[in-house]
């Protein structure tokens, strides 16, 4: 097994026995539920909780920049979204070639179905192009996009954003099922 196969494959372990699984199923309701007052979400263009908004579509984004502290709570339809464009999708046109990604001018999914959608397209697409890297791409920076590691390192800090957000959709999940009515 190669070093980009084994980087992959760490990942595409956590992918198909943990993650993956644990989104089947997810409802359009479980997908926009905010468990707390002032939630970021995606929502109806114009519809904004956050002072502004990103998206193309008739969905858009909440956010500000820059960050608030403490950062809000985020729904699930937020976490997918931020998998989506900002861990994926950027770097799979960066890295791989192909659609650049923009949070202004992407088209957000206003269903569950259509976010699970989206995300394992980009997840192919970066599992795909990850198992093409030869040692000399794992050992240099990227040569397009503004991020200057070398690509390992580029790579597991991509596997452990996904780790990181998909524990975290995981938990608002659990939290949606055992809600008190």
């Amino acid at each position: 097994m190669t070093r980009s196969e084994r980087l992959a494959e760490q990942l595409d372990w956590h992918w198909r026995n943990n993650l993956r699984p644990q989104l089947d199923g997810l409802t359009d309701e479980e997908y926009f539920w905010e468990p707390v007052r002032g939630c970021w979400s995606i929502r109806p263009r114009g519809t904004s909780a956050s002072p502004m908004s990103a998206g193309s579509g008739e969905w858009t984004m909440d956010f500000v920049s820059p960050d608030p502290v403490p950062a809000p709570v985020t729904t699930i339809a937020w976490r997918l979204a931020h998998i989506i464009v900002s861990c994926l999708g950027y770097r799979v046109g960066w890295y791989f070639g192909g659609q650049d990604f923009d949070a202004q001018t992407f088209a957000y999914a206003g269903t569950a179905g259509e976010a699970l959608k989206q995300l394992d397209e980009m997840y192919e697409r970066w599992n795909a192009g990850v198992r093409e890297l030869s040692d000399a791409d794992l050992e240099n920076p990227p040569t397009v996009g503004p991020e200057r590691f070398p690509m390992e390192n580029r790579v597991l800090h991509v596997n452990r954003e996904l780790i990181h957000h998909g524990a975290e959709i995981s938990l608002l999940r659990d939290l949606y099922r055992w809600q008190d009515d």
